[in-house]
């Protein structure tokens, strides 16, 4: 099979007729906190960027002679020492890549969540989407059974149908009106939750579109954008850190350079040499001994091991989102043919009742099973609003496996 029926719901964003579901998405990525911490987890990271790319700060001390030293041109009465350190050539831009490619693996986490919480808008959008078609279908039911009673009653006292008809249609009635309560009663649980994950009061109003189309898509759909999953290209930059990282140990292993500069202020002396009381100046150059070795061993060897652990990940977390694909998929073709099976099983249904239902307005025949027809109806209609919402559940779960961007 070449390709997929995916049916697809068209809304009209903020109409009369409702707002869709990517209305909802905006709401969501500009309210939940979640998402928002996550976005401030990434800007955090990126001020660790200055914080390793920088020299370390600058040494300044001050010393004073209490007893001053005597010299040949006079005594030592105070010293300014000024130095600076800087590490092994490369040692700067080497921190700068990691923190940045760290930086940007808490950005694709961002993304990540983000994904996350549109497929949990939909988790709840098509089931009140559902809910609302049911509460819609109950009472189009009860109607139709109250002009059934109508009917029944009319035979009745004409002498032409049976007192059972009557009481038969008026249970009915009572079941459909009471799920329809049921309905009404876990429509505000639904609105709830789906207003706690924008961010919104509990009981704000939620309004679904009704406008729906069926189109075509590739069987193989969005397969190819399984890489792009934002988990993954986490993992991957996170790996790629760690092979920066691993330079990094190794450079600061290596020795350290300092240049610094001492400035002593001399008295006058109480010989007259021509130099007599003249500051002296001196230009220094330190190096750093890295003789112990152990700990830059380990930086390097914990970068190894967090590389090795990372492309793991990624492997483990390929090779789940490959199979959830498919499964995904499968289950889409499987509501396609349920969603097939029930239409067809809706129009024959409804034609049959229409054919009972005139048989019985003209001969006493048949009401029960123009009951029975008429709950096997309510029944397909219902099962097919269940898949379609299942459906949708299920598509949205695919792009985010695919990182589809809204």
């Amino acid at each position: 099979m070449r390709k997929l029926l995916i049916i697809s719901i068209l809304f009209f964003a903020f109409s009369a007729k409702g707002q869709s579901i990517n209305d909802y998405f905006l709401i969501a990525t500009e309210n939940n906190p979640e998402l928002k911490a996550k976005y401030k987890e990434f800007e955090a990271s990126m001020q660790r960027i200055p914080q390793v790319s920088s020299l370390p700060d600058p040494n300044l001390s001050i010393g004073y002679f209490i007893s001053p030293v005597e010299t040949r041109l006079g005594p030592q009465n105070m010293r300014f020492s000024l130095s600076q350190m800087f590490p092994w050539f490369g040692t700067l831009k080497a921190q700068k890549n990691v923190a940045t490619l760290m930086a940007e693996s808490k950005y694709q986490a961002f993304l990540n969540t983000k994904n996350q919480l549109f497929s949990q808008v939909a988790a709840v959008y098509y089931p009140l989407y559902e809910l609302v078609k049911l509460q819609n279908i109950e009472q189009e039911n009860i109607k139709i059974l109250e002009s059934y009673k109508n009917i029944a009653n009319a035979k009745f006292e004409n002498g032409k149908g049976n007192l059972v008809d009557v009481l038969r249609v008026d249970i009915m009635i009572k079941d459909a009106q009471t799920n329809l309560e049921i309905l009404n009663k876990k429509e505000p649980a639904l609105i709830s939750w789906l207003n706690s994950i924008l961010n919104r009061k509990y009981d704000e109003k939620i309004v679904v579109s009704q406008e729906i189309e069926v189109i075509e898509l590739p069987f193989q759909y969005r397969k190819d954008s399984i890489a792009t999953n934002p988990l993954l290209q986490e993992l991957e930059l996170k790996k790629q850190a760690s092979d920066v990282a691993i330079e990094v140990a190794r450079k600061q292993g290596l020795p350290k350079l300092g240049l610094g500069l001492d400035y002593v202020l001399v008295g006058k002396g109480m010989n007259n040499f021509p130099d007599s009381g003249k500051d002296v100046i001196m230009p220094m150059v330190t190096f750093s001994l890295p003789i112990f070795r152990k700990k830059y061993k380990a930086a390097t060897n914990e970068a190894k091991l967090m590389q090795e652990s990372y492309s793991f990940q990624k492997e483990a977390y390929e090779n789940k989102l490959n199979g959830t694909y498919y499964k995904l998929v499968f289950e889409l073709e499987k509501e396609r043919d349920l969603l097939k099976l029930y239409e067809g099983q809706v129009t024959t249904l409804s034609k049959s009742l229409n054919l009972l239902l005139a048989y019985y307005s003209n001969a006493n025949k048949d009401f029960e099973e123009v009951l029975r027809m008429q709950q096997e109806l309510l029944k397909y209609q219902k099962m097919q609003l269940s898949s379609i919402s299942t459906f949708y559940i299920k598509l949205a779960e695919l792009d985010y496996l695919t990182a589809k961007q809204f």
